[in-house]
């Protein structure tokens, strides 16, 4: 079976990239897999693919590369019009509202597609209007399903898309595991105004005044870089607060922390939870945020902090010095967090995701 699935860039440092390269991987030890990214930035992923999955680009964006149309959004979208028009393979797997109106309407007929989704469209009528003509929607959790189902609300046996739910795919191991005896609270993604970064600074503040001893850890970037630096150095953290940059091994990172903070405000993959799962490290989060309120229990594998309009910082750091102060509750926690880990392994997901498209054959 040849399994194509498209990106919109398979270069960028995003959740929904390193799941679908974990997926792509997993799935090509048992069948022809590539991987088409839309546009092409750069000379090799951020994230690391398996040997055996073939990449490929529709559009070549990288410096010095010349190109026979002219640069633009039209120039993109005829590119991916020929691709999806002249594509030979069984599955084709999109991961973008956007690029599944485009295989409903482009792709062969013979060709089975599924949209992967992980949040709802911005724009809802062409979804509405064109997904129909799709064989399957994947959603990464159930309450997403469920969205889709009302979003979709296709009458019972007309011939639409069966919306199910599909864990996201954590790497094969073996993953790095936590001592949990370093005095590090992690966090890691883009540093971008949805994540608030700002407000774990906050927190992190409250608890550098009473654990001096414990340190912040940063990872990755974004431009809301300048403006989290100015709150560290208003906030006289800098010797508490650590910008790390970006790294492809977060997985390795987090190893190394005790505790790792997610404190996004809303929609969210929840990628950097399990991979802080995968290595043994117990999560906080907004219960707010929809990513980590799908995989946190409070109690079993880390803490959902509520979410207050007046003391969210104070609550946050009130859950991370309960942690930092009780070991044996982080160990704990812990043993938790390896055991839902376990349930996203690459070989269990492809595994699920094969009995999907059986049964859509």
């Amino acid at each position: 079976m040849k399994v194509s699935l498209v990106l919109t860039s398979a270069y960028a440092m995003r959740g929904d990239v390193r799941a679908t390269l974990n997926l792509a991987t997993a799935l090509a030890e048992r069948h022809e897999v590539e991987v088409i990214s839309i546009r092409r930035q750069k000379e090799k992923p951020f994230f690391p693919v398996g040997p055996k999955v073939a990449m490929r680009s529709v559009v070549d964006a990288r410096p010095g590369v010349r190109h026979l149309l002219p640069r633009g959004q039209v120039r993109t979208e005829v590119a991916l019009w020929r691709m999806l028009r002249n594509l030979r393979c069984d599955v084709l797997i999109t991961t973008r509202p956007g690029l599944g109106v485009q295989a409903a309407r482009h792709a062969p007929r013979e060709t089975i597609k599924i949209a992967r989704e992980w949040g709802r469209p911005s724009v809802p009528g062409p979804v509405q209007r064109l997904y129909p003509r799709l064989n399957a929607v994947v959603t990464a959790t159930e309450s997403a399903q469920e969205d889709w189902v009302r979003l979709l609300d296709l009458p019972p046996g007309d011939g639409g898309p069966v919306v199910h739910s599909v864990l996201d795919a954590l790497p094969r191991g073996p993953w790095p595991r936590s001592r949990m005896d370093n005095r590090i609270v992690a966090a890691g993604g883009r540093w971008v105004p949805v994540k608030a970064y700002d407000r774990l600074i906050r927190a992190f503040a409250i608890v550098a005044d009473k654990r001096p001893d414990w340190r912040l850890r940063l990872y990755g970037g974004g431009p809301e870089e300048r403006r989290l630096r100015s709150l560290v150095r208003e906030l006289h953290l800098h010797n508490h607060v650590y910008f790390m940059g970006t790294t492809p091994d977060l997985a390795g990172e987090f190893a190394k922390a005790s505790i790792v903070a997610n404190p996004s405000r809303g929609e969210d993959l929840g990628m950097t939870v399990l991979e802080a799962m995968g290595c043994g490290v117990p999560v906080v989060a907004f219960d707010g945020a929809r990513g980590p309120r799908e995989f946190v229990a409070t109690g079993y594998n880390g803490v959902l902090v509520p979410e207050s309009e007046s003391d969210q910082q104070q609550l946050f750091a009130g859950a991370l010095l309960a942690l930092i102060d009780d070991e044996r509750r982080r160990r704990s926690l812990a043993a938790g967090a390896l055991d839902t880990a376990v349930r996203h392994s690459a070989d269990e997901v492809a595994e699920q995701w094969e009995k999907l498209i059986d049964g859509l054959r």
